[in-house]
């Protein structure tokens, strides 16, 4: 008969095999039942994160039949590794590998893997700007121009921003530039074209995650809009196939135009949607490319939490 103290060695040395070789739901299985933690606690211990998952979703989880998609459902993922005591990105990184083996057509300049290093970047840059995910505002509109290279390049991008103050003292916004595979975000300049100025710049060299803060000239009131333009200059990086937009809220109008190279067109372009970086994609629909402005482009007259995009097929 196996003592306590035998139960618990072999649960760990379980748990050291999943989070070696996975996958993903026995490797939260194997913690779970390691820590001797029922689903009820862990759902409580969770919620002390903010984070609100139904134990129902848990038992699924670790049973294989669903897997963390949506974004509440990929953070509860970050806050089990700390709950569970797991190495950081344990999980994070078994749950990259299952959605690549489940995906195989996915692009590979946008793998899920790239997407989730990217938003734990991205959440550790703005806690340095001390900045909140929507920063006090709302989006009412956002015209986002796109170019791309002779060299298929992504060129840079021109965002003309329009925004609504949620509470009193909002005096900036914190912008986030996400270059392709291989960028150097380091020789990315942001330009403050118009209603702002340049604050402090934060980057990340192997996920090319760039967030600059942008400086209003006035402090707003709960209610009061605003208008501003910025760019980002890029060029570091080589060919792109996408130009991906993730929204972390609801919001208003959101128009994305591409502007190719007169030397560099593309074959055929399509727009596409996720729910997160871990969901399918689907909404797909070819798109026409207009012959003389060498551009394509899409309209969400009112966007919702996700991910949003165009993609292009090269020759």
């Amino acid at each position: 008969m196996r003592t306590g103290t035998q139960h618990a060695d072999v649960a760990t040395a379980e748990l050291e095999t999943a989070l070696r070789g996975g996958p993903f739901h026995v490797a939260l299985r194997a913690a779970i039942t390691a820590r001797g933690l029922p689903l009820q606690r862990v759902q409580h211990h969770l919620s002390r994160y903010g984070v609100r998952v139904g134990v129902t979703s848990l038992s699924y989880w670790q049973q294989g039949a669903r897997r963390p998609q949506r974004p509440e459902s990929l953070r509860a993922v970050r806050a089990l590794e700390e709950i569970l005591q797991l190495p950081d990105e344990s999980l994070i990184r078994l749950l990259a590998e299952a959605e690549e083996r489940s995906d195989p057509e996915r692009p590979t300049g946008r793998s899920y893997r790239s997407l989730m290093e990217a938003s734990g970047v991205l959440e550790r840059l703005l806690a340095e700007l001390e900045s909140p995910l929507d920063g006090g505002l709302h989006t009412l509109g956002h015209h986002e121009r796109v170019r791309i290279g002779a060299g298929r390049e992504l060129l840079g991008r021109e965002s003309h921003h329009i925004v609504r103050a949620h509470k009193d003292g909002v005096d900036r916004y914190v912008a986030i530039h996400h270059g392709d595979p291989g960028c150097a975000p380091e020789r990315t300049a942001v330009r403050a074209l118009e209603n702002c100025r340049t604050g402090r710049v934060r980057w990340h060299r192997d996920t090319g995650v760039l967030v600059a803060e942008l400086l209003f000239d006035t402090r707003l009131r709960a209610g009061e809009t605003f208008l501003f333009r910025y760019a980002f200059e890029d060029g570091t990086a080589g060919a792109s196939s996408e130009y991906v937009r993730g929204f972390g809220f609801s919001g208003g109008q959101y128009a994305l135009q591409v502007h190719f190279a007169e030397d560099a067109l593309p074959v055929r372009c399509h727009r596409f949607t996720q729910h997160s970086a871990a969901a399918p994609r689907s909404g797909r629909q070819e798109l026409p490319l207009s012959g003389h402005h060498r551009s394509v482009h899409l309209v969400e007259p009112r966007v919702r939490s996700g991910i949003v995009g165009i993609g292009w097929d090269w020759e």
